[in-house]
C-alpha cells in the first residue's frame, strides 16, 4: 500500500520536450524548438552459436545440437527533427551545408534530448553523440494552405545513452 507521504512516479508526456543542440559552441538556444522528434531507436544484433556436444541424441548415435544467443554489435538508428521554419534562420541549413561539402568530421556534434514533467523540471535526458545531419528536407508549397511551413532534419548519431 501507498503511503500519503510517498512521492509516486509520474508518467511523462511525449509533448513535453526539449531538444538541445549546440553548433559551433553556441550556447543559445534559440534556433532549437522543435514540433516532432521521431526515430530513437538502439537494437543489438542477437548473434547465434550452434554447437554439437558429445551428448546422445535420442536413439541416433549423434551427438546433441546447441543454439546459444549472444549479444552483437550495438547499432543506432537516425531521428527526424520536424519544425516549422524560422524565416530568418541559417544555422540548420549551414551546419547541413558544412557536411555536404566534405567538412563533416568538424562538424559531429553532441546533442541532448530532455522529457519534462507536467511541473518543467527535467525528468530524463538522452544523449546523442557524433551527431551530423543526414538530409535536409522542406514542406510542399501551396498557396492555398494555412499550415505551418515545415523544416526538417534528419540525423545521424554513433551514441546513444540515458544520462538520467
Amino acid at each position: 500500500m501507498v503511503q500519503p507521504t510517498e512521492k509516486l512516479p509520474e508518467i511523462l508526456a511525449a509533448h513535453r520536450f526539449y531538444l538541445g543542440l549546440t553548433l559551433d559552441g553556441q550556447k543559445d538556444n534559440s534556433d532549437c524548438y522543435f514540433l516532432e522528434c521521431q526515430g530513437f531507436k538502439r537494437t543489438q544484433d542477437a548473434i547465434e552459436i550452434c554447437e554439437v556436444t558429445p551428448n546422445k541424441w535420442g536413439a541416433a548415435v549423434k551427438g546433441q545440437v546447441v543454439r546459444t544467443k549472444l549479444p552483437g554489435n550495438v547499432k543506432s538508428g537516425n531521428i527526424t527533427l520536424r519544425r516549422g521554419t524560422i524565416a530568418n534562420s541559417m544555422v540548420f541549413w549551414k551546419w547541413f551545408e558544412e557536411v555536404q561539402n566534405g567538412k563533416w568530421a568538424k562538424q559531429r556534434k553532441l546533442m541532448a534530448l530532455s522529457i519534462y514533467s507536467q511541473a518543467n523540471q527535467e525528468e530524463a535526458r538522452f544523449e546523442l553523440a557524433g551527431a551530423w545531419p543526414a538530409s535536409y528536407k522542406m514542406a510542399d508549397f501551396n498557396a492555398r494552405s494555412t499550415d505551418l511551413h515545415i523544416e526538417e532534419l534528419e540525423i545521424a548519431f554513433e551514441e546513444f545513452k540515458r544520462v538520467k
